[in-house]
């Protein structure tokens, strides 16, 4: 009986497949940056804007989370996600903006991508609800990506 390779020659073509996949995947995400942080108007709850740069042909991507206080944003507290967002013609980026203490808004002029990921979210004993506004041109938002913009106040 004469053993075949056809299975074995596809298994590894289709790891091959996936791992290149995955490589792609995650160059696309590129570096995420901390760009800004917002607290809640009883200042026990924070917004935290994480700007990723997949690199020079790609817009940039914002990362919404809901955090308590001081804590680092963790993919669990996720909340929405934004690709290409503008708060004007020449500047990227969102606004967070807590219209009451259990609701945060992130406001902008407009996405290619905008996506809630979890609507609501509980963080200790209260509640978060997460919401997109489009149309919100913010004219005094300086040219260009966020980080850019928060590097040069620094």
């Amino acid at each position: 009986m004469r053993r075949t390779r056809a299975p074995r020659k596809a298994e590894i073509t289709r790891t091959v497949r996936l791992l290149l996949a995955c490589a792609i995947i995650c160059s696309c995400r590129g570096s995420g940056a901390e760009v800004a942080r917002v607290g809640s108007p009883k200042g026990d709850v924070e917004g935290v804007v994480v700007e990723t740069n997949g690199g020079a042909t790609t817009s940039f991507g914002y990362d919404i989370y809901v955090v308590a206080s001081g804590k680092a944003p963790e993919a669990s507290r996720l909340v929405a996600t934004l690709y290409g967002a503008l708060r004007n013609e020449h500047s990227s980026g969102v606004n967070l903006t807590w219209s009451s203490s259990d609701v945060l808004l992130v406001e902008f002029m407009e996405a290619k991508i905008a996506k809630v990921v979890m609507p609501v979210i509980r963080i200790g004993p209260h509640q978060v609800w997460v919401a997109l506004s489009d149309g919100n041109v913010d004219p005094r938002a300086p040219a260009g990506g966020m980080l850019m913009n928060v590097s040069r106040e620094r």
